[in-house]
């Protein structure tokens, strides 16, 4: 132990709700004069700011301004850079597994369990292969420089069907992150098109969704707007509708259509991460059982959060838990550093409570659809409060700085279109972009 008090933290993933909780954690540990060491266990060294990949794969931002170095903003904290490999909760132990070095056991006298979600994936012949997801900085410059490399491969293919694949993308999940991933690269091709000389409808955009509606989460006014700007965008939309295959020049729809493709977006939702599984601790829905004060039954020195918890939701009553989202992991984080540091003796613990505040959605250029406080707006109303609530949400001011930046650029310049060859399909893949095993089949 490093510390004189000889107790140590761990946190498990450095997400929104394991940054929030380390630097929280470090806060009251500070003014109480407590020396706990506090260790951070993530597979990057960074946290990812998630609900502006899309601006990411689009071009529209640079991915070094949606990561947050953990070294820099939590000087504090000793981070480890590796993966949990298990946890044994008698001893009070994990394992860690990092690059180059044995696995190791250490010690915890409180363990907070933050490893975050993973693209929620079905049997579908082909998804785990072919498709893509959007959790992660790999993927998200991947899906840009695979549809550019398609758009480029496409102007010089002399087969009409080859050509017709190469410049046609799918997207898989209409709800607000593969919307806006849709919006965004429909903005990258358009700016080719017009570079290229290039009819924008030659680029076709297909958006798939087994629900009814064109993001529910906003309500039906609002996605009765978005269904409207995207269709005038040139975005065919097929609600009702899932993939059936996948292969690596086409798709099957549930409806039997077969859409030649070689781009194919899979944003339907998440799940806990795989780490989940492996703990013997028990689950709802794929997320990890936890009281109102964020605790695991039964282990008093256990934490988690995030999208890795079921959070009860006590504002919608009982039996609900909270949605899986930025908003609410970064809150129930600063509630676990208060409640873990509670537990060490320092303040009371309190329950998680909070209201959603809504949803902003980026539509790409000149459009957005947000509900803050249960306001619908909509345009460039919304396009303002969008940009707000992200450039105010990112933790460290050079990314705020950085990304309002990106705005301003974009906004009056083109989008760049260079290809730099950084992220192979191999590393984009779900096995080791996310860490989701194969099928046993594959």
């Amino acid at each position: 132990m490093s510390s004189e008090s000889g107790q140590r933290v761990v946190i498990v993933g450095g997400g929104f709700a394991g940054f929030e909780c380390a630097r929280k954690l470090c806060k009251i540990m500070a003014a109480r004069g407590r020396d706990i060491e506090i260790v951070l266990i993530t597979k990057q060294d960074y946290m990812l700011y998630t609900p502006l990949l899309p601006d990411v794969a689009g071009g529209a931002i640079d991915p070094r301004f949606v990561t947050i170095s953990l070294a820099d903003a939590l000087p504090a904290v000793k981070l480890v850079v590796g993966a949990v490999e298990s946890v044994d909760t008698e001893a009070r132990t994990v394992t860690v597994t990092r690059e180059h070095h044995e696995a190791t056991e250490l010690a915890y006298d409180r363990l907070v369990l933050t490893p975050g979600s993973v693209t929620r994936l079905f049997d579908i012949p082909g998804l785990h292969e072919h498709a893509r997801g959007l959790k992660t900085v790999a993927e998200a410059l991947y899906l840009r420089e695979q549809l550019l490399h398609q758009l480029e491969s496409a102007d010089d293919e002399t087969d009409e069907q080859v050509r017709r694949a190469r410049r046609t993308v799918v997207v898989v999940g209409a709800s607000y992150a593969g919307t806006e991933l849709i919006a965004q690269l429909r903005a990258l091709a358009d700016t080719y098109a017009a570079r290229r000389d290039l009819p924008r409808e030659e680029i076709r955009f297909l958006l798939l969704d087994t629900a009814k509606q064109v993001m529910p989460e906003v309500g039906a006014k609002l996605g009765d707007r978005v269904l409207e700007v995207l269709r005038a965008r040139g975005v065919e939309i097929r609600l009702e509708t899932t993939l059936k295959s996948v292969a690596d020049d086409h798709v099957v729809l549930t409806d039997d259509t077969v859409v030649p493709t070689r781009t194919v977006a899979w944003v339907t939702g998440v799940t806990g991460a795989p780490l989940l599984e492996s703990l013997g601790l028990p689950l709802e829905r794929g997320r990890l059982v936890v009281d109102a004060h964020l605790r695991v039954p039964d282990h008093p020195d256990i934490f988690a959060a995030g999208d890795a918890a079921a959070v009860p939701d006590l504002v919608k009553g009982e039996g609900q838990i909270t949605p899986p989202t930025a908003q609410h992991a970064g809150r129930q984080g600063k509630v676990l550093a208060r409640n873990v540091a509670a537990s060490l003796g320092e303040g009371v613990a309190v329950p998680y409570r909070h209201r959603d505040l809504g949803l902003v959605v980026d539509l790409g250029p000149g459009f957005a659809v947000a509900n803050p406080l249960g306001k619908q707006l909509s345009g460039w109303p919304a396009k303002a409060v969008t940009r707000f609530y992200h450039t105010y949400a990112l933790p460290r001011g050079v990314n705020r700085w950085a990304v309002t930046l990106s705005y301003l650029t974009t906004a009056v310049t083109p989008r760049p279109l260079t290809r730099l060859g950084l992220v192979s399909a191999e590393e984009a893949g779900f096995r080791d972009s996310e860490g989701i095993p194969e099928p046993a089949s594959s």
